[in-house]
């Protein structure tokens, strides 16, 4: 596994090499697509990206759970959840690079 993250600034620096705007606009548009993209998921829709997968939020119902340490039960809140699916292209691009 790589330890390198891509981030935010990674992202605005690649749009800005390759769509050929400025530092500034590259910037705004990453992030006016990612606010896009979390507004829809507070909102409770689903996020699909052709290619790539599907994020979604999910319900979870309250839950007995149990503290590892002492065994002892403790009670889960209900709770939403952020879920990622990847595509079947993006699971076999994944799995091909593994193989090298």
């Amino acid at each position: 596994m790589s330890d390198k993250t891509l981030t935010r600034m990674d992202l605005s620096e690649a749009v800005f090499r390759e769509v050929g705007l400025s530092r500034n606009e590259s910037a705004e548009l990453v992030e006016k697509v990612l606010s896009l993209m979390s507004d829809a998921l507070v909102q409770g829709e689903q996020v699909k990206i052709s290619s790539f997968g599907t994020f979604s939020v999910r319900e979870k119902n309250a839950r007995i759970g149990r503290n590892p340490k002492t065994g002892e039960e403790v009670p889960i809140t209900p709770r939403r959840v952020l879920t990622f699916r990847p595509s079947h292209l993006m699971k076999d691009r994944v799995a091909a690079d593994s193989k090298t």
